[in-house]
Order: structure tokens, then C-alpha cells, then sequence
């Protein structure tokens, strides 16, 4: 008879130095869907990490475990959790993730350990985790409104911060049959994806498709800060690039160098961020020609599901 091997398992000669890491901190480890969890025993009254705390760290040795990952990773800040990858049987998959209760925390471990020699001639990589918060949810009926959808979604998940939803081009009274929902944080997120596993709940009756959303570029506030381009999405097909640009250029009392609209979205820049700035106050949510307008400072990203190239919440 075969013996199964169960996923996870350290070697022999790692159990001793492991469990008295554990008798150390207090901490514990779990088996969970593929990957070793290392952390607290009770959460409930422990802060979540705000997005930003997670580093990845990869070509780890396949035999490493928390015994050595710990002390140096504890070295920048105190972890909140750590998720090591395995494979069946005693080896590691070659790469973890490692969450801090900051993201100062996390941006020291990238500063002091990528590149560090975890072993002779062995050097790790760490950089920063793609902390994804937003689920891609397909197959929603085109009647529902945001408000409609942000209520349902909170009937069946929890830790919903906020729905993104794109109108019909050619009917602004439409949605286009899907949205973006965005969680409070990660864990949030993967737990509801779990949850909406197709063919276990429906929305409205309707079987639906859920994946995760591309997550947006994390730029940094000083890069932010320069930025001259305003986002404008919700625009009507026959809105004209003249139009955009004569509106939110206030009559020529701000500087609009070019507007390049596409479809129902458009990038007006500016001269100067602080021409930006009054347009954003002045003119986010208007009305033209009877489509409620919506403007951010870009990104200049985009939400890609396999329906073409969609506008992302720049």
C-alpha cells in the first residue's frame, strides 16, 4: 500500500529547529490549500496590514523553511504572516510571501534583503507582493446599478469597499454586463473569490464568472503629485475631442495641451498639475451631453479581461 504524502511536511531534521521557533513566538503553523502559514494563533484583535505590507521573495532553496526565513525576515520588523508555497512531500515550491503589520517594514526587506546570500552562493530575490484587492465579476444582468450590485455583493461577501462599473457605449442606462469589486485587503478578496466559485452562488438568479481583476499600478505620491493628465470616463460616443477640450479647459482660463478620447473615455492633459487639480474640483462629475462624466488623475492603466482593452479606475 502507498503512503500519501501529505503537502507540507519539513523533513525530520527541520521539525526540532521549527518547533522551537514556534515555543519562541508564540506563532503556529498551518496547512492550507498548498502553502505553509505561519503566524499568529488569534488575529481578531490584531490590526490587518494596510496594502503595501507583503514582499514576495523567491529562488528560496527548495529545502528552507520557517526556522531560517523567520529570524531573517525578523530582522527589518515584526512579521504579521508569513506563506511559504509547497510541493507534495518535504521541498518548497522556491518561493513565499512575507507580510509586515507596515509597508515601511516591507519596503526596508526589498532595500536590505534582495540579493542577500541566504546560503553559500545562493541569493534570494525580494520584491514587492502584488497585494491584489479587486475581483473581475462577469455575467451580471446590464439593468443593475452600482448601488444595486455594491448591495448584493455585500449580502454574500464581506469587507466590500466599493464597486466599479462601466456603462454601456451605447445605451448610458446600461451596464455592460460585468464590474469590478474591490475588498478592504487581500485576504478579503481571496475569500470571497473562493466563495464565488461558479456554480456555487448565483447572483439574481444568473450563474456568474469571477476572477481576479488586473490590480493597478502602485505608483509612488511623488510620482503622483506631477502628474498633468486627468482620466474621464462615462463619455457619449458623439461627446467630440473639441468639446472635451473647450469644457475642461473652463473657457481657456486652464491650459489643455491635447485631449485623445477613445470610445466612451478620454485623457485631457494639462500644462501644469495645478490646472489639473481645478479641473478635477470643478468639473468631476458633470453632466455632457446627458452622460454623468467621471475624472481621476491618471494612471494610465487598464482593466484587460478578455473582452477587449477596458478603461481601469485611473
Amino acid at each position: 500500500m502507498t503512503q500519501q504524502v501529505i503537502t507540507g511536511s519539513p523533513p525530520k531534521n527541520k521539525e526540532e529547529a521549527i518547533n522551537k521557533l514556534l515555543e519562541k513566538t508564540g506563532y503556529e503553523i498551518t496547512n492550507e490549500n498548498g502553502q505553509r502559514k505561519y503566524g499568529p494563533k488569534d488575529t481578531n484583535n490584531m490590526p490587518i496590514p494596510p496594502k503595501g505590507s507583503e514582499v514576495f521573495v523567491g529562488k528560496l532553496p527548495r529545502d528552507v523553511f520557517e526556522d531560517e526565513l523567520v529570524p531573517l525576515f525578523e530582522q527589518i520588523g515584526p512579521i504579521y504572516e508569513m506563506r511559504l508555497m509547497m510541493d507534495y512531500g518535504t521541498s518548497n515550491r522556491g518561493f513565499a510571501f512575507v507580510t509586515y503589520t507596515c509597508p515601511d517594514h516591507a519596503k526596508k526587506a526589498i532595500e536590505d534583503l534582495n540579493n542577500h546570500e541566504i546560503r553559500k552562493g545562493r541569493f534570494i530575490g525580494v520584491c514587492k507582493s502584488v497585494d491584489n484587492c479587486r475581483l473581475f465579476v462577469g455575467g451580471i444582468p446590464k439593468s443593475k446599478t452600482k448601488e444595486e450590485i455594491l448591495e448584493e455583493m455585500q449580502k454574500v461577501t464581506e469587507f466590500v469597499h466599493k464597486v466599479i462599473l462601466y456603462s454601456s457605449i451605447a445605451d448610458k442606462t446600461k451596464n455592460r454586463g460585468f464590474a469590478f469589486v474591490e475588498y478592504d485587503n487581500h485576504k478579503a478578496a481571496a475569500m470571497a473569490r473562493r466563495k464565488l466559485i461558479p456554480g456555487k452562488i448565483q447572483l439574481w438568479g444568473h450563474d456568474i464568472a469571477v476572477d481576479w481583476a488586473e490590480p493597478e499600478p502602485d505608483v509612488d505620491e511623488e510620482t503622483m503629485s506631477k502628474v498633468t493628465v486627468l482620466y474621464v470616463r462615462n463619455l457619449m460616443m458623439n461627446t467630440t475631442e473639441d468639446k472635451i477640450k473647450k469644457l475642461f479647459s473652463l473657457d481657456d482660463t486652464l491650459k489643455v495641451e491635447k485631449v485623445k478620447k477613445m470610445r466612451d473615455f478620454a485623457f485631457v492633459h494639462y500644462k501644469s498639475r495645478e490646472d489639473a487639480e481645478t479641473a478635477l474640483e470643478k468639473l468631476n462629475n458633470i453632466d455632457i451631453d446627458g452622460s454623468t462624466v467621471e475624472s481621476n488623475v491618471s494612471k494610465a492603466c487598464r482593466q484587460r479581461r478578455g473582452l477587449g482593452v477596458m478603461p481601469g479606475s485611473s
